[in-house]
């Protein structure tokens, strides 16, 4: 037992244990306080060299916050913490210089748009109101837009889901592999050549006057591709023992798609399809080729121009007189709270659809 203990001891002498195994830490408040600093000295910089642009301000302190952050770091908590200091810093710049933009971009909508928007700028179209004169407002470019995107939906969502369901389920060979090529191509094609193909087949070619089922066609290119591709990933993500599992107990395959398939991956598809829609909410180019834009109520979107928020926003912003310039912004102030509604309510799907944990 002595024998041990010895061996015990001169073990620990030879290899000590540290005193502590605490390192030594900044507070807190040192970031605040340092960005507080950077700032004053990014202001007094600026005004010192007589730099009259705020933002050349603005990165003069970022530089000066991420420097001295890693240098008061490393002379403190190792050269080690300072590295993973250096990373967060460069993280929460690029955060801010993508929010910065975006938030200044919706505040100036907001405080421009406020100006007019009401219940009766919601409840009035243009009618025979001239564009240089206050008044008016977009209830014909609320109902052209809600006419044209849900058509539009009604065209690209099944057929987009469908095409999902053989690449994923059936899809093999050539024809898979030139199917997945052409989404891969439709995704990333502009908005003014869907428009135009419509342009040429359906009203130069067939003879159909503008309408919004026109436009809607259009708008149905740029949608297909998105529902393809969302749809596509949340069938991937259903394992695969669920379908065996399916199959092993004689249910056809087409079965097993119906009742197993899509209602488990219902919450992912949904949320696609409706970010699909945000998305081409906004589109104009091809409304301002197959729509037209009209300035009274058309609730038939088969036949004659029709109107649009996108396309009513430029219309607007064209004719360059004060009045028109406040409907702009408030039109664009409802087209961006309906694109931000849609992503809500995609977020809420996917969170209600979400599988639910076994200790929840």
């Amino acid at each position: 037992m002595s024998v041990i203990t010895d061996r015990r001891t001169v073990a620990n002498d030879r290899n000590p244990l540290p005193v502590s195994l605490k390192q030594a830490r900044l507070p807190r408040w040192t970031p605040p306080v340092l960005a507080l600093v950077a700032a004053g000295a990014g202001c007094g910089i600026g005004l010192a060299a007589g730099l009259d642009s705020t933002v050349q301000w603005g990165l003069i302190a970022v530089l000066l916050f991420i420097a001295g952050t890693f240098v008061l770091s490393a002379a403190v908590e190792g050269g080690r913490q300072a590295k993973d200091r250096l990373a967060t810093s460069l993280v929460w710049v690029a955060f801010l210089l993508a929010v910065v933009p975006l938030a200044s971009l919706l505040w100036e909508t907001v405080a421009r748009g406020s100006k007019v928007l009401d219940g009766y700028f919601l409840s009035h179209s243009m009618g025979t109101l001239p564009d240089a004169m206050p008044g008016g407002g977009i209830y014909h470019a609320i109902i052209g837009t809600l006419e044209q995107v849900g058509l539009a939906t009604l065209i690209a969502a099944p057929v987009g889901l469908l095409t999902a369901i053989y690449l994923v389920e059936y899809g093999r060979g050539r024809l898979a592999r030139a199917v997945t090529f052409f989404v891969d191509v439709m995704t990333g094609i502009p908005s003014i050549v869907a428009g135009l193909f419509v342009l040429s087949v359906w009203i130069l070619i067939l003879g159909f006057g503008p309408s919004g089922f026109a436009g809607s066609m259009a708008l149905a290119i740029l949608m297909m591709p998105v529902v393809v591709r969302s749809t596509e990933e949340m069938l991937k993500l259903v394992p695969n023992e669920l379908r065996e599992a399916s199959l092993a107990l004689g249910v056809p395959k087409w079965r097993t798609i119906l009742k197993v398939v899509l209602p488990t991956s219902i919450g992912g598809i949904t949320t696609g399809v409706m970010l699909a829609i945000a998305r081409i909410t906004g589109e104009t180019a091809p409304v301002l080729l197959l729509v037209w834009g009209a300035k009274t109520i058309n609730n038939n979107p088969f036949e004659d121009a029709q109107q649009s928020l996108p396309l009513y926003v430029f219309q607007q912003w064209q004719q360059g007189s004060e009045a028109s310039y406040d409907r702009a912004w408030a039109a664009a102030l409802v087209l961006i709270a309906f694109v931000m509604i849609l992503n809500l309510v995609a977020r809420g799907i996917a969170r209600w659809k979400a599988p639910k944990h076994a200790g929840r």
